[in-house]
C-alpha cells in the first residue's frame, strides 16, 4: 500500500476513533447537560445538591443520578422518562421528599406552574 494511502488510512481511523469515542463519553451529569434547569449549591466529598427548575413545557435532556433524595419547594405535574421502559406521570406537591435509587432518566414539565425541587445527590465514600 503506497505510503499516502497508508497515512489516509490512519488518519481516517484515528478520527472515526475520536468521534466514536465522544458519543459513548457524552456526559450524562445533570449538571452539565440542563445547565437552564440545574444550579449546583454544594459540593464536597459527601454530597452534591442542586436546584432544579423547570417552567411549564421545560424538558431536561438525559442525565443520570447516583442515590438520590429530593424536596420539593414548588409542585407541579410532570412526566418522567426512564432510560428504558416506559415513561411515567406524576403529580409533585409542595413538601413531599423523595428516596430514589440511582437512574438515568430525563423529564418534563406537563402542567402549567413551575416546579422547583432540591436534588441531594449522595456520593458513595471512597
Amino acid at each position: 500500500m503506497p505510503r499516502m494511502n497508508r497515512m489516509g488510512l490512519l488518519a481516517t481511523s484515528a478520527l472515526l476513533a475520536f468521534v466514536m469515542m465522544g458519543a459513548t463519553e457524552r456526559s450524562l451529569d445533570p449538571a452539565v447537560v440542563n445547565p437552564h434547569t440545574v444550579k449546583v449549591t454544594l459540593e464536597n466529598d459527601h454530597v452534591r445538591v442542586f436546584e432544579a427548575v423547570l417552567k411549564p413545557g421545560d424538558k431536561e435532556t438525559l442525565h443520570s443520578h447516583p442515590r438520590t433524595v429530593v424536596y420539593v419547594i414548588e409542585g407541579g405535574r410532570m412526566r418522567n422518562h426512564p432510560d428504558v421502559g416506559a415513561a411515567t406521570e406524576s403529580e409533585l406537591t409542595a413538601g413531599q421528599t423523595m428516596y430514589r435509587e440511582p437512574l438515568t432518566h430525563w423529564a418534563e414539565n406537563i402542567g402549567t406552574t413551575t416546579m422547583r425541587l432540591v436534588v441531594v445527590e449522595m456520593k458513595d465514600p471512597k
